[in-house]
């Protein structure tokens, strides 16, 4: 039995978040009932899934000491926003490492947004060209700054390690708390897969429940393969530190990376589509990055009959409609 108890944490999300069913989008498609776990309403910084991430990895930080948390992501990562609150919130200076994966150069992608909240909460940045060990870069800036004195506690990017991975175990059992209490039969959950971390906490809490419910992780960066292998990894992982070795199989992670466009952080006309929809039909915000791939697939899908009528589908919201400030011209080349 998982006993997260045994892990430390600080308290930083408002939860358990709201599961909803999406009336709009479920009339609108006339096939399965869809409803929605609203992770965007975990309450730092606008909210998202690294908050539940950043309860555990905080919590590791104020235990070693650290007067420092650094991490690193894309331009306009949800993560380092998140992770930049609640460094404030804790005390903790933040530094964020800033990779530039999508060579766009407008204000609007560069200093709004997400890239706007990093400074409000205080965080300084460091800005580096496309590279893909960013792990690795960040560990240089950490050793630096550990020479010059400072604590520092180094967070993958998306806080995607085992410790910030129980975040979405807790969060799995969560889920079937709340659909237990409302009767509801979930046959699947559907959610934008990209550091691995969401998902492989998820199926490993799901998992170790024995829940019996699959989790359909779409892809936002890497290819289908590759973001299987990935999840896999760290699920297997996750799965030594909650010491229930094996519980997760290699068949529990399936990615569909059809509805990545051009590449990550590039929102496809379908991701648009999506966003529009979603944000007229329920008056919900996705994102460009993540939550709009995310839910693209999910209609996509639910077109051609890949969830049929009368099963319970449950879309988990990872948040981030911050970034959506830095993508405006995306929505009006698309009408």
């Amino acid at each position: 039995m998982m006993n997260l108890g045994r892990y430390p944490r600080v308290s930083l999300a408002h939860l358990p978040t709201p599961l909803e069913r999406l009336d709009g989008l479920t009339k609108l498609l006339n096939g399965p009932e869809i409803w929605i776990k609203r992770d965007d309403c975990t309450g730092l910084s606008s909210g998202g899934n690294k908050t539940r991430k950043l309860e555990y990895l905080m919590a590791e930080a104020v235990a070693e000491g650290a007067d420092t948390v650094i991490t690193q992501g894309a331009t306009q990562s949800n993560h380092a926003r998140q992770t930049a609150a609640a460094a404030a919130k804790l005390g903790m200076a933040c530094h964020i490492l800033l990779e530039d994966r999508t060579k766009k150069t407008s204000f609007e992608y560069t200093e709004n947004g997400n890239v706007l909240l990093d400074r409000l909460h205080g965080a300084t940045i460091e800005r580096c060209a496309a590279n893909p060990d960013m792990n690795g870069e960040m560990e240089k800036v950490a050793a630096r700054m550990r020479s010059e004195g400072r604590k520092v506690y180094a967070i993958p990017g998306g806080g995607s390690n085992p410790t910030g991975a129980l975040g979405y175990v807790n969060a799995g059992i969560e889920l079937v708390y709340q659909a237990n209490a409302l009767n509801l039969r979930v046959d699947h959950v559907v959610h934008a897969t990209g550091s691995a971390g969401t998902q492989a906490g998820l199926v490993v809490g799901l998992t170790g429940i024995r829940s019996g419910i699959p989790v359909l992780g779409i892809g936002v960066r890497a290819p289908k393969e590759k973001q299987e292998e990935n999840v896999f990894a760290l699920a297997a992982k996750t799965c030594d530190k909650l010491d229930i070795p094996g519980a997760v199989k290699r068949e529990d992670i399936v990615a569909n990376c059809d509805y990545v466009g051009e590449g990550y952080g590039f929102p496809a006309p379908s991701t648009i589509e999506a966003i529009r929809t979603l944000a007229s039909t329920d008056g919900i915000l996705l994102d460009p990055v993540y939550s709009g791939k995310g839910m693209a697939g999910l209609i996509d899908l639910c077109k051609k009959g890949f969830f049929k009528k009368g099963e319970n589908i449950v879309f988990l919201h990872t948040g981030g409609s911050v970034g959506l400030f830095g993508y405006a011209n995306d929505f009006q080349s698309n009408g």
